[in-house]
């Protein structure tokens, strides 16, 4: 099963590639990036390296390639005076309405290969699966 979600993850990123980030000139790692910023609005570098699953180096480098290209702004964190903070820019909120809306054609084309009833219990299933993952995870590092 973990490789079954694998590379069915893996094809739904290429799909993404071809649709719109090759047109756009992003990366996977700033698409992921860029989409968890845009979602969620300001986001720390460890809080965003939590939403996309991405290590701390990738989330580095996507952040810093973002922020040169104007896509992002990263500032000072007013709680935290070592901390920093990750927000879209004019111009990076531009480019993730247009990769958000290219993510939504392509749910809706992929929800066309499986039956309502089936495209619902995916999504079920994947929220528990992912949700049980985080508790094992968690879990694991207090042992």
């Amino acid at each position: 099963m973990p490789y079954r979600l694998a590379v069915a993850a893996e094809s739904v990123s290429h799909l993404m590639l071809r649709q719109h980030l090759a047109r756009s000139d992003l990366a996977m790692p700033e698409w992921r990036l860029l989409a968890a910023v845009g979602r969620f609005g300001v986001l720390s570098p460890t809080a965003a390296g939590e939403r996309t699953s991405m290590d701390k180096v990738k989330v580095s480098r996507a952040a810093a390639s973002l922020v040169a290209r104007g896509l992002m702004r990263q500032g000072a964190d007013p709680d935290d005076g070592r901390g920093r903070l990750l927000r879209l820019t004019r111009k990076g909120s531009t480019v993730f309405s247009g990769v958000a809306s290219t993510a939504s054609d392509i749910e809706t084309a992929l929800a066309s290969g499986l039956t309502r009833t089936e495209w619902n219990a995916l999504h079920k299933a994947l929220s528990k699966l992912a949700a049980h993952t985080q508790s094992m995870l968690v879990d694991a590092s207090n042992e």
